[in-house]
């Protein structure tokens, strides 16, 4: 009976040790996990591999609006890579980003520390499903978010901030124009940003200052030039066009003295 005794304590301990052997290794495979799915959403830029040919050639110009606007916002939309790291959707994108780290180190530094930039990761390798590969492509370069007309205008605050413009007329050499850079940004005619921008929210009635008021004015001032210009207008709207500049130069000009 005594040894019976003894092999049921040598069981009952060698349960726990594999019980104890069990936990650890869900706790690795836990940890592996958590590091994998970090690695999904984030990648060494130098990591990121180009592909071997692109559906359509880079734009220069492209490039250099979207670094404009990255260098502001962020990188909205990430990068989307297969599980080797190698691009199937972003290539402006990322020349943006390498746009940015040459000549705006401090933005890059700011958005992208330690060179890590937000990615989308597809669990399949591009080489061994080059169809399925170009099939990501084609749609994701189709595919933009829906923005709602909120967040185009918070968008939009964000960019003035930044020194973005919404002038009408031809842009001075240096200028940077607000609507093309929503309009790359959301994917939308630049129609629909004009609507999103007007869609403001009815200001409420009560005692404001001068100054208030005046930038009040000089909004929707600009912003009913946006919509005049281009499309068909009467003579009143040509005349009032023709004035508003001046008018508005000198709202500018009891602005910066108040």
């Amino acid at each position: 009976m005594p040894p019976r005794k003894k092999a049921k304590t040598d069981v009952w301990g060698a349960a726990q040790d594999a019980a104890i052997r069990l936990h650890g290794q869900d706790v690795q495979v836990s940890e592996q996990t958590e590091r994998e799915r970090a690695q999904r959403t984030a990648l060494p830029l130098e990591q990121i591999q180009d592909r071997a040919s692109d559906t359509r050639q880079l734009r220069q110009d492209h490039v250099e609006q979207l670094a404009e606007s990255i260098a502001v916002l962020g990188l909205l939309e990430p990068l989307v890579v297969d599980n080797q790291g190698r691009l199937l959707a972003g290539g402006h994108r990322k020349a943006a980003i390498y746009c940015i780290k040459e000549s705006q180190p401090e933005a890059y530094g700011q958005h992208f520390p330690d060179d890590i930039v937000p990615v989308r990761m597809l669990a399949f390798n591009a080489d061994d499903d080059p169809e399925k590969a170009l099939q990501v492509e084609i749609s994701e370069n189709e595919k933009r978010r829906d923005y709602t007309p909120a967040e185009v205008r918070a968008l939009a605050d964000r960019l003035r901030s930044a020194g973005y413009a919404d002038t009408p007329g031809r842009p001075s050499k240096d200028e940077k124009r607000l609507r093309p850079a929503l309009e790359i940004i959301i994917g939308k005619s630049l129609r629909s940003v004009r609507r999103y921008l007007t869609e403001e929210k009815p200001v409420q009635l009560g005692q404001v200052s001068k100054k208030t008021a005046l930038r009040r004015a000089k909004v929707a001032l600009e912003q009913w030039m946006s919509v005049v210009e281009d499309e068909e207008t009467t003579v009143p709207e040509r005349q009032l066009s023709k004035k508003l500049p001046s008018l508005l130069e000198l709202i500018e000009k009891l602005l910066e003295e108040s």
